[in-house]
């Protein structure tokens, strides 16, 4: 994370400087300071939203049932203690406010002191409002979804006049399993308050949440695996037993991955190298087991319409629609070939720079949940044992 105060520089002198900086752009003069690329983007967004600098915009809040079903669907509400705990334990925090919120930028959780809660309830800034830059203009949540990297933002950096006596510092939380964005951790408070370590903070919470969250998906596939075993015990042939979303938690008489695709019922999935596999539903996962003889999973990708995947495996086929930037990949690494293409090289074919690692990261663990193995990594490559034939449109 970039700080919003430049080394040496005097934070009030600064925060006066970008607030003049917001004033000049605004009405379209030189500004003493020039914008940061991230604030500069940001703000092109906002005016091609029509939102209103100068005032505080409309809010939208979400109804308190609706959040509750949200902070309970959220993978983040068993960390959301410990997160604030740590907060709290910092001597600093009675000039901060933590918040979490979801992956839209619903602002779910706050935590911190009285005074700082009460100026934010000001701004529409409290549990249930919706903290995306489309309701609210730059700010370090919504800038944070929005460019899904992290973001600290200081006095006039933030659209809104009314914000620019806040600085926020926010970190994206991705899923450690798929690299899929599930929330934001932000530490705000009074704009002349903002010190050093509050993005280091902000950068140590989002790490442990991950950590967390990482940690929960072991201890789930350990008690799958101890499910499964009474079920394999006795059995002959190879065998994988795996979660909803694919990962492996337990192999028999076969070497495999650590995921394959999420099983659906009464649909093979194809394991590249070992043909095609047919799930059976266990109370909190699938039992996949070999079905027919082929090694080889044939795919044929179908560029004509929408993108229609085609595969087969010995006597066993499938076929279902993918997004077009899944097609896109599929098609990078059918001309890459076998010597693949790293994270930053694909990030440039699909976006014209390496600087979209996350986005990347985040598109193949998608495909790799609907292709599982199909997809190999480090780098990104066609698995062995796969073959794709491309059908481009006219």
């Amino acid at each position: 994370m970039h700080g919003a105060v430049p080394p040496g520089r005097s934070l009030p002198i600064h925060a006066r400087d970008l607030v003049r900086m917001h004033e000049a752009v605004m009405a379209g003069t030189r500004p003493p300071v020039r914008p940061r690329d991230i604030v500069s983007h940001s703000w092109s967004r906002m005016r091609q939203l029509g939102l209103i600098a100068d005032r505080v915009n409309e809010r939208d809040f979400f109804a308190a049932d609706e959040v509750a079903r949200r902070r309970s669907a959220s993978p983040l509400r068993d960390v959301v203690d410990r997160i604030a705990g740590m907060f709290t334990a910092t001597s600093d925090a009675a000039t901060m406010m933590l918040v979490v919120t979801d992956a839209d930028g619903a602002v779910l959780w706050r935590a911190g002191a009285a005074a700082v809660r009460r100026r934010a309830d000001a701004l529409g800034f409290t549990e249930g409002a919706d903290w995306t830059e489309a309701k609210v203009g730059t700010n370090a949540i919504g800038t944070a979804l929005a460019e899904a990297a992290p973001v600290e933002l200081l006095a006039g950096e933030h659209f809104e006049q009314g914000q620019h006596a806040w600085y926020c510092s926010a970190h994206p939380v991705h899923d450690p399993r798929t690299g899929e964005v599930l929330g934001v951790i932000d530490i705000s408070g009074p704009a002349l308050s903002l010190h050093p370590a509050v993005g280091v903070l902000v950068e140590t919470a989002t790490r442990l949440a991950e950590a967390e969250l990482w940690r929960s998906h072991q201890e789930r596939l350990a008690a799958l695996r101890q499910l499964a075993e009474p079920l394999l015990a006795g059995g002959t042939g190879p065998a994988l037993v795996v979660d909803d979303d694919g990962w492996v938690a337990h192999r028999a008489g076969v070497a495999v991955g650590d995921r394959i695709a999420a099983p659906r019922a009464g649909q093979a999935v194809a394991v590249p190298g070992l043909g095609a596999w047919l799930p059976e539903k266990l109370a909190d996962g699938w039992l996949v087991r070999p079905v027919g003889s082929g090694r080889t999973v044939l795919l044929d990708l179908d560029l004509s319409g929408t993108p229609v995947l085609r595969a087969s495996s010995g006597d066993t086929a499938w076929c279902r629609s993918i997004t077009r930037r899944h097609a896109e990949i599929l098609s990078l690494l059918h001309a890459a070939g076998p010597a693949g293409l790293t994270a930053a090289a694909l990030s440039r074919s699909m976006f014209g720079d390496p600087g979209h690692l996350v986005t990347v990261r985040a598109e193949v663990s998608r495909l790799r949940r609907l292709l599982g193995a199909v997809v190999a990594t480090r780098p990104y490559r066609l698995a062995e044992g796969v073959r794709l034939t491309l059908r481009p449109g006219r």
